[in-house]
């Protein structure tokens, strides 16, 4: 198994609460290996085993092969279903209604409905397959069609994906792959420098699928990543980037990350993050600016909140190691400016990755903004209506989720306390729908028009006694009933007319501060 104190080295102190064995080695799943005619029948879909068995009928060998297999034994429900076959691509197209064929390694994407919610789902059916030399270390030079599983299960990456599942439960473990499974544990088919050498991006798929699984890495595995970790710079940035977002939206991201920088590979994807490793910060932290992060990230994985929240906190304070200043007036670090230098950081971290440029842009904007947080007896109500229109009102509650996490990644045992409770509350005033004149189905050009008269106080008069009747009854907030109201009001005397609107007006201010109290206690602050 992966050796833990060698994957220590360097960063005992700092991550020890972290890379613990037992951290590592959690039965986040309680998985026993099985036969499975009964799992299998029961978890696979109508629809995935229908694709199987119409290939078997026609004379071809059909298993469920990959990670859909894995998932199945462990007792996850997978997601994609693949299946290995005999037969030649233009054999499988030719047995089914609905199929498409747009690559060069024969697999077919099978179209079929799931008969329980009427969806489409798509089975990806690939011919046994014998694999060239790899010399760009990203794909086959050539690919062959074999004739038996075995070609098929030597060429796969990790001996739990080199498991066969013949329905309704028959398995073809020929590289002991239910044995890693038991064991949790990941290792590579044959030797790893060979698998490594005709995909690199294996290599950050082990990270991804140990963090997914809670499996550790086989030592000999792991010692391979190490030696050959610069080979992943070979590869498409859109391929990196798909994995790396699997580590960021796994239930561990801060494993992964820490896998991925002990075995060399967090260097060529974002070496930004390895800076902060050892810059000290503030006497408000207690961890390093790269611990720190791992922090923010691993309690945004907690609260499962989205991609765009789990980035930004992961990289809320990549600034942090380029405007580190010592303050001899303040005796302690300072790190002027890391908001406005980290989101620049992170705009070119993401376009190296090849993220799009809307995610791009969400994420910058979130790291650019996360340090609003000030005194909350201090600030108003228009500075939180700036920092409202600067991150958007739809974005704005994932700034409030960044800075709860960097809460708590500075080590702060304490969520919400009453300062970041305030901030939610004065957002939530800014952000509701003001009770104003503006609601109305009616305007004063409008009332202009029906009583043919000049603009003046009065108009105002009018509309606010038009909006006193609707807060009673919104069910009067139709353009008929306010124009027919519009004409019985201006045709009252002056005076009456602007008592009925200072009135309004009145009730209008109370019935704000009603709304206003309502929103302060559900956060409970005064």
């Amino acid at each position: 198994m992966f050796n833990t104190a060698w994957n220590l080295t360097g960063h005992e102190t700092k991550l020890k609460s972290y890379a613990k064995l037992g951290e590592f080695q959690k039965r986040y799943y309680n998985i026993g290996v099985k036969k499975t005619e009964d799992s299998a029948k029961l978890s696979v879909p109508k629809e995935v085993a229908e694709v199987a068995r119409t290939l078997e009928n026609k004379g071809f060998q059909a298993y469920l092969i990959g990670g859909c297999v894995r998932d199945l034994l462990v007792g996850r429900r997978p997601k994609d279903w693949d299946i290995t076959t005999n037969a030649k691509p233009e054999e499988i197209v030719a047995s089914f209604p609905n199929t498409f064929y747009e690559n060069d390694y024969g697999t077919v994407g099978v179209v079929t409905e799931n008969t329980d919610d009427e969806t489409l789902k798509v089975i990806e059916v690939t011919p046994y397959r014998l694999e060239g030399n790899y010399s760009d270390k990203r794909r086959p030079d050539s690919v062959t069609w074999g004739a038996k599983l075995e070609d098929d299960l030597k060429r796969r990456d990790f001996t739990i994906n080199a498991i066969a599942l013949k329905l309704p439960g028959d398995i073809v473990d020929i590289f002991s792959g239910q044995i890693d499974i038991k064991k949790k544990t990941i290792q590579t088919v044959g030797d790893p420098e060979s698998r490594f050498s005709e995909d690199a991006l294996r290599m950050l798929r082990a990270v991804r699928i140990a963090v997914e699984l809670d499996f550790t890495i086989d030592s000999t595995t792991g010692d391979a990543i190490a030696l050959n970790a610069k080979h992943i710079k070979e590869m498409a940035a859109e391929r990196i980037r798909d994995e790396f977002i699997r580590i960021i939206m796994s239930p561990r991201p801060h494993i992964g990350l820490i896998l991925s920088q002990k075995l060399g590979l967090l260097k060529y994807i974002a070496p930004e993050l390895e800076e902060g490793i050892g810059v000290a910060q503030n006497k408000a932290h207690s961890f390093d600016v790269f611990e720190h992060m791992l922090r923010t990230i691993e309690h945004a994985a907690k609260k499962e909140f989205p991609l765009e929240t789990r980035l930004s906190a992961l990289l809320h304070d990549i600034g942090k190691p380029a405007t580190r200043r010592w303050s001899e007036e303040k005796k302690d670090w300072t790190f002027y400016g890391h908001d406005v230098v980290g989101a620049k950081i992170a705009a070119k971290i993401m376009a190296r990755l090849a993220f799009p440029r809307k995610m791009t842009d969400i994420v910058t904007t979130l790291v650019r903004w996360h340090m609003f947080f000030s005194d909350t007896e201090q600030i108003t109500h228009s500075a939180v209506r700036r920092i409202v229109n600067r991150v958007g009102k739809e974005h704005v509650w994932n700034l409030m989720d960044v800075r709860a996490c960097d809460r708590i990644g500075t080590g702060r045992p304490k969520e919400s306390p009453y300062r970041l409770r305030k901030y939610h509350s004065m957002i939530d005033e800014v952000m509701r729908d003001p009770l104003s004149v503006g609601m109305l189905k009616i305007n004063g050009g409008r009332i202009l028009e029906l009583t043919k008269t000049a603009p003046g106080p009065k108009i105002g008069h009018i509309l606010h006694a038009l909006l006193e009747e609707v807060l009673d009854d919104p069910a009067k907030n139709t353009a008929d009933y306010l124009e027919k109201m519009a004409l019985e009001l201006y045709a009252l005397p002056e005076k009456e007319l602007e008592k009925r609107g200072k009135s309004a007006k009145e009730s209008k201010e109370k019935e704000e501060e009603k709304t206003l109290q309502a929103i302060r206690k559900r956060h409970w602050v005064s």
